[in-house]
């Protein structure tokens, strides 16, 4: 009953908990305009799919080596300065994408993105463990899936805007593009490289700007460390950490988790051009049939409801997919208040495994459908895996949340493994990895987040590891 009854937060954390809810939509724009520009850059450097999954590779590989530094410095310095630098961090990948467009050159583009990443390391690591301390322990569950529900908003508008100002919609075969000249391809290449400049500038500006509110804001320090104080006993840490079982199975969920939900929506437009292209064709010439000879005012909402090429019309289904995700994120945080936790990432983690293999094994609008829903059941996933595995760990709060932000690697290491089955086989049967890692999260769901009392560490103990 306590989970039940305690609130969301307290009056004195009000103002804190609103100004870090907001980290969490803005960092979904970087993780999820990556969904979007896997197939925009597939498209202008003719990449395979593992190639093009080196994307998230960059940018998961960002968070990875970023974590851990993210934790120690935190440590030091507490939440604030983190999330500052975090800022600055992101806004310098985000303006690293205008000269790469310039450059025309991929490997710049995955700069960019593995820069932009290591600041959002830094904002996750802050984030989503200050999050659950600004209110009651009890209700640490449903806070977390509260404020990352306005992350889940972000996955639901980013797709929409990213497909609006970066995909053009103009796509050429392999005949086509072999058949232009260098000065034709080059000019296609570029005009298409040239789409992220002002979408990314944009970017830029709304981190800096989130920057300038923090910096001018009180964000009060729970449990942080005294300025310059060493860091001691590196290898006990360490060892602390490792004594909680459900911790590692924890990261170990997180880790599927993220590469599942990662490598599902950064092939979700290749997936629906491959299971109905007939269907995407027959959509794209009733269009022009309905429009041809109608003014218009009369044909706006056909004209702005049904995209003018396939591509666009595929990413549709993308944002279908990312809205399930935000209306999974606010009534999953609802649901938390009269349903455990555990219980509930149990029965969501099992709706994806259904919806998963009935996009493997069937074709057509009931794939599609079947994998559009497994956004809503992937929306508690991750608020939820964070917050059961820092259960029991007091002091030791601010590492362990850097492990499972470094488990976040999963999202650059599943999709190239989709990627590399997609080329050797076809798209649709790339999803049985995504499968598979569900099953380890229904297992974390139902046993693998228990914590053991015997091994966790006592309170004072572990406040005075902190410090």
């Amino acid at each position: 009953m306590a989970q039940k009854s305690a609130p969301i937060t307290e009056r004195k954390y009000l103002l804190p908990f609103i100004l870090v809810t907001s980290l969490f939509f803005l960092w979904s724009i970087g993780v999820h305009l990556n969904d979007v520009l896997i197939p925009h850059l597939k498209k202008a450097f003719d990449l395979t799919d593992f190639q093009s999954s080196f994307i998230q590779v960059a940018f998961f590989g960002g968070y990875f080596l970023a974590a851990l530094p993210a934790g120690r410095l935190m440590e030091r310095i507490g939440y604030k300065k983190g999330i500052l630098i975090g800022l600055l961090i992101c806004s310098a990948g985000t303006l690293l994408f205008l000269p790469a467009a310039s450059s025309r050159e991929y490997g710049f583009f995955l700069l960019a993105l593995f820069v932009m990443s290591s600041g959002q390391s830094f904002l996750e690591v802050g984030a989503n463990p200050y999050v659950t301390i600004l209110g009651p322990p009890e209700s640490s569950e449903r806070r977390l899936n509260f404020a990352q529900s306005f992350n889940a908003v972000g996955a639901a508008l980013v797709p929409t805007l990213g497909a609006a100002f970066i995909l053009s919609g103009i796509e050429h075969t392999a005949a086509q593009r072999a058949a232009m000249t260098p000065q034709d391809l080059k000019a296609y290449i570029t005009s298409e490289a040239n789409l992220v400049k002002v979408p990314y500038l944009v970017i830029t500006a709304i981190f800096l700007l989130v920057a300038a509110l923090i910096y001018f804001a009180h964000l009060p320090e729970i449990g942080a460390r005294e300025p310059g104080e060493a860091d001691r006993d590196e290898k006990r840490r360490l060892g602390q950490l490792l004594a909680h079982p459900h911790l590692i199975k924890g990261v170990l969920a997180q880790f599927f988790y993220v590469g599942a939900q990662v490598g599902i929506g950064s092939f979700i437009i290749r997936f629906v051009k491959h299971t109905m292209p007939q269907t995407l064709e027959s959509m794209t010439a009733w269009r022009t049939h309905f429009l041809a000879g109608r003014q218009s005012e009369n044909a706006s909402f056909v004209t702005y409801l049904i995209p003018d090429s396939p591509e666009k019309m595929a990413a549709l289904f993308l944002v279908a997919h990312q809205t399930g995700f935000m209306i999974g994120r606010f009534s999953g945080s609802w649901m938390m208040k009269r349903i455990s936790a555990p219980k509930l990432l149990s029965l969501f983690g099992v709706g994806a495994l259904i919806c998963t293999l009935i996009a493997i094994g069937t074709s057509g609008i009931a794939a599609v459908v079947a994998l559009v829903l497994v956004g809503f059941f992937n929306s508690i996933m991750f608020p939820t895996i964070f917050a059961l595995s820092l259960k029991n760990l007091e002091g030791l709060t601010k590492r362990a949340s850097s492990l499972l932000v470094m488990s976040i690697i999963g999202g650059g290491l599943i999709p190239a493994v989709m990627g590399k089955i997609s080329d050797l086989t076809n798209i649709q049967r790339a999803f049985v990895v995504p499968l598979i890692c569900y099953l380890y999260v229904i297992y974390f769901a139902v046993t693998g987040y228990r914590p053991e009392p015997a091994l966790a560490v006592p309170e004072t103990a572990a406040v005075a590891e902190a410090k």
